[in-house]
């Protein structure tokens, strides 16, 4: 009976463990991703490995809440594809209120099966520029802007958005408020939602057109919703990736090497210089970067060196400042739609310029100073005879509190202040301390 009844019991368990995972089974899962800043190649990275999730794992929906000033169109293009080629709707969700997605995010929010925003937040702004900051030619100029808005054109028209708002984002750099975009006939975007759970409760038995013409209908009833983050590496290369860090990086790694080469083996400065390069350069292989404003900062940095050993009256140290302000501000808008405040950009350069001429005049002042430690550090001490010294017999004097093997060319007697001339090996050879042709020197210390 015992026995009976322990089998009903585990039969029962599984039937209820079996019944829970139906349950947990048959439940609608939604991925959302967020994203707040840049778009780059680490970005991409991060949106489109969500979308293979997404597929992988038979999810019903994925989210992506974006919140960016723009980024590369390459990036760009490398989400909208994914995003088009997505086995489940993609929702692009403009949030929270007060968020925007400029230039970059309203490209990828027209290449969305869905696009919703927040009250209060805006899009558009997508005109191209170059992605180094450097003044284009005209033509070329108005070729990029033409091939992107009809890169626009086509998606807005695949997704039976307003076509010609679109491609006024482009050409006229025109932005639209959450009402704007709503209201525009056709519309810009599907829905106006103020959360999350509101934007999935909305969609919930709504129909929605895929890109390849396709109708799903969304069963979100119950849905499971899963977060997913970026991973470590993904978090801190993206960081890297944004240009103001990118040219920190490039500042404090020429500081430190600097520091280290007017006073070797200081260690810290070098290695830590050494780092921040490294990391410098591998950013820039994320980001353009502008190679008129980096050879500016390169240039600054050299003309700040040359100030402290040229005399030139502060002229190089002027145009180095300069130098490095402008390449500065050049390098740190290298991506559209990303701008360094000058807040931040001028307390960096003048902190650089005034800590490579203050470090740099104190080093080479220090280099300057005659030695005062080992053989070299002997040469001009006085000391006193302690026994006869000739030129052809060594004596002996006492030299800081030691007894030296010493000879002279002249003779001096035992007790005589004698000034070191040079020294080879042990032996010392001095001079007579009151030497009229050595008078306003240093005198004798005891």
């Amino acid at each position: 009976m015992a026995r009976l009844i322990s089998w009903a019991a585990v039969w029962a368990f599984l039937v209820l463990a079996t019944g829970l995972a139906q349950a947990q089974a048959s439940r609608p899962v939604v991925l959302v991703a967020e994203l707040d800043g840049i778009i780059h190649p680490i970005s991409a990275e991060y949106l489109t490995d969500v979308v293979d999730r997404g597929d992988t794992s038979g999810a019903a929906l994925v989210v992506f809440i974006l919140r960016t000033p723009g980024g590369l169109l390459e990036s760009t293009q490398t989400i909208v594809s994914r995003m088009i080629t997505s086995r489940a709707p993609v929702v692009v969700f403009v949030a929270p209120s007060g968020a925007r997605a400029a230039s970059a995010g309203f490209v990828i929010a027209m290449g969305a099966d869905v696009v919703a925003m927040a009250p209060g937040t805006h899009m558009g702004a997508a005109h191209p520029v170059s992605g180094t900051g450097e003044t284009t030619d005209p033509t070329v100029s108005e070729k990029a802007a033409s091939d992107a808005a009809a890169y626009v054109r086509a998606l807005a028209e695949a997704r039976k958005r307003n076509v010609m708002l679109a491609e006024e984002a482009v050409l006229k750099s025109r932005a639209f408020t959450d009402v704007e975009a709503r209201q525009a006939s056709p519309p810009l975007i599907d829905l106006v939602a103020p959360n999350l759970e509101a934007l999935l409760a909305q969609l919930d038995h709504r129909t929605v057109a895929r890109f390849d013409g396709r109708a799903v209908t969304l069963s979100l009833a119950d849905a499971e919703v899963r977060h997913i983050e970026m991973t470590w590496r993904q978090r801190f290369l993206g960081g890297l990736a944004h240009p103001q860090i990118a040219y920190l990086l490039l500042t404090l790694g020429m500081l430190g090497l600097t520091v280290e080469l007017w006073n070797p083996g200081s260690i810290f400065p070098g290695v830590a210089g050494g780092l921040c390069l490294l990391l410098a350069f591998f950013a820039f292989q994320i980001v353009p970067v502008n190679t008129a404003g980096l050879l500016l900062v390169i240039f600054g940095m050299a003309l700040l060196i040359l100030e402290i050993k040229v005399p030139s009256f502060g002229v190089l140290g002027f145009g180095g400042t300069l130098s490095l302000l402008i390449g500065s501000i050049m390098m740190t808008r290298s991506v559209p739609g990303v701008a360094s405040s000058l807040r931040v950009i001028l307390p960096v350069v003048i902190a650089t310029a005034g800590i490579v001429l203050f470090l740099g005049r104190l080093a080479l002042k220090a280099q300057r100073q005659p030695p005062v430690t080992g053989k070299e550090g002997l040469v001009g001490a006085v000391g006193r005879t302690r026994t006869d010294v000739n030129p052809d017999r060594p004596g002996q004097i006492d030299l800081r509190g030691e007894i030296w093997r010493a000879v002279s060319r002249t003779p001096i007697a035992a007790g005589h202040p004698v000034r070191v001339r040079s020294n080879e090996g042990l032996t010392l050879l001095v001079e007579p301390a009151d030497d009229p042709s050595r008078k306003g020197e240093d005198a004798w210390k005891a």
